[in-house]
């Protein structure tokens, strides 16, 4: 039986209502605030004598690239992977959501960014010691029915990083579910009406989603648990899939994980 984030006709309908303008508008400061914790910040920079340093840090592959490698796990649309494009990495994004592939194909095209997208699953792909970075962004982590896939999503990133590569996940912290819990809310967005509903699931083990979007009549309605993470947790899920060390930040800035904390940013060292 497939698994709920297999239905592609909801992830069509719900791409514009979690994609929005303020999705997109963050791209930048997300962009920068990955390469700066993943410490590849300089690339690219016209500063004296770091070409010259990064030409020998990440030499150019058999294709005639050259740069760090990134690998954008659970990309959608391709949202950071074509940023990152631009700013001169060589981007691999994966998904299991075809249409979002195609579209950021379509998107690389026009820019003529040379990405490769691939449609697998997370818990499948890995290309051992081939990426100097590894990505999860924006709260697509914690979806699978045992928490065992979750792991083995981490250990698959961990075996794809070459040594001394990261993987950055960002993801909703249990701290701030807790923090910020509210019942239901509705609004407005991309043209359809928005209710949701909010339940916590096995004591803060899982979060309970209920969405339904209302447009021209039309009712869509998907219910699904997304596994909670304490940054203690996971912090411990990164160890235990091999990570020699594990960072905890609050923001894309580098503030601490704390009770101001905005997001959860975990970021495994291999």
């Amino acid at each position: 039986m497939p698994e709920w984030f297999e239905d592609t006709h909801f992830w069509e309908n719900y791409g514009p209502i979690m994609f929005d303008r303020k999705r997109w508008d963050e791209v930048p400061l997300v962009a920068d605030g990955v390469t700066r914790i993943a410490r590849l910040d300089l690339y690219h920079r016209d500063t004296t004598g770091i070409a010259a340093q990064l030409a020998t840090k990440f030499p150019a592959h058999s294709n005639g690239e050259q740069g760090p490698r990134v690998l954008d796990l659970c990309c959608g649309f391709g949202r950071i992977a074509l940023e990152l494009a631009r700013r001169g990495f060589s981007v691999t994004g994966v998904d299991i959501t075809e249409t979002y592939l195609n579209t950021g194909r379509e998107d690389a095209a026009y820019e003529k960014l040379d990405i490769e997208f691939i449609q697998q699953d997370v818990r499948v792909f890995k290309r051992p010691n081939a990426y100097d970075l590894a990505l999860n962004l924006y709260i697509s982590f914690g979806y699978f029915d045992d928490p065992k896939d979750d792991l083995l999503f981490a250990k698959n990133a961990y075996e794809s990083l070459k040594p001394g590569g990261s993987f950055i996940i960002e993801t909703l912290g249990k701290e701030i579910a807790v923090r910020d819990f509210v019942e239901t809310e509705w609004f407005e967005r991309a043209g359809y009406t928005v209710l949701t509903e909010y339940a916590p699931v096995d004591s803060w083990t899982g979060l309970k989603n209920r969405w339904i979007l209302v447009k021209n009549g039309e009712r869509i309605e998907k219910t699904f648990i997304q596994r909670l993470y304490s940054a203690a947790e996971l912090r411990r899920l990164l160890f235990d899939a091999g990570f020699r060390a594990v960072e905890l930040y609050g923001s894309w800035e580098e503030a601490p994980y704390d009770h101001r904390a905005e997001t959860l940013i975990a970021v495994g060292r291999k």
